[in-house]
């Protein structure tokens, strides 16, 4: 059987049925299990970042799965069928990882060296950093195929990985709540300053970023001047 019947109702709204449904729970664990191996493989290249070289690229790792109705209202948007096989073949960002770096060059650092394990497929590449939305975004995407190793066998899923800095990942959350709220007066003034501040956020980035190759110069030549 591929529902629970005691659990149906005729009243059930096409979405609540396919929640029931164990294919599509399946599925959800399936994107689930994507997710943590995703996690875990930064979790370590941080690890081996601050052991070799004292420095920790990653700032926080953050993790969201899409809601059942968020799934169906895409679907929807884009004319697809609601059901198990076509969330399958259809959405790739049903399981989402956010790489929160300290600088920019962290970010291309931990893509390249997440991209070069073997068993990370790269489906589907860009880059908002080199070439930012028109409303200021800066983010660097990966869809990418990673495997979860269940008990009868080992299947490739869907992740999507987004990598921001700490300063653009603070604007690109203000930024959806603003958006996002009703009856905004004064919309295309709203829509310039957070360009505005997109882009001065992006400026303090590299500053930053500059600040703290100086500090890694100043620490190897105290370290020079020791040995001789």
């Amino acid at each position: 059987d591929t529902k629970t019947p005691e659990l149906l109702s005729p009243t059930d709204t096409p979405m609540q049925i396919l929640e029931k449904m164990r294919p599509f729970r399946e599925l959800m664990m399936q994107y689930e299990c994507a997710m943590r191996e995703v996690s875990t493989k930064f979790e370590v290249l941080n690890a081996e970042f601050s052991v070799r070289y004292n420095h920790n690229p990653l700032e926080a790792i953050k993790t969201r799965l899409k809601t059942p109705v968020s799934i169906a209202e895409k679907l929807n948007r884009n004319g697809k069928p609601l059901s198990v096989s076509s969330i399958r073949e259809n959405l790739f960002d049903v399981a989402g990882v956010r790489i929160i770096c300290s600088f920019p060059e962290d970010i291309y650092t931990l893509s390249d060296m997440f991209l070069r394990q073997d068993d990370v497929k790269l489906l589907k590449r860009k880059d908002y950093i080199a070439d930012p939305k028109e409303n200021g975004y800066r983010s660097l995407h990966l869809i990418v195929e990673v495997p979860i190793f269940l008990t009868e066998r080992t299947m490739m899923i869907p992740v999507e990985v987004q990598f921001r800095t700490i300063a653009m990942d603070f604007w690109a959350t203000l930024e959806h709540k603003t958006r996002y709220k009703q009856n905004i007066k004064d919309e295309p003034f709203i829509a310039s300053e957070l360009k505005t501040c997109a882009d001065q956020i992006a400026k303090l980035d590299i500053r930053m970023q500059e600040i703290h190759r100086a500090q890694g110069m100043q620490r190897g030549a105290q370290k020079t001047a020791r040995r001789v």
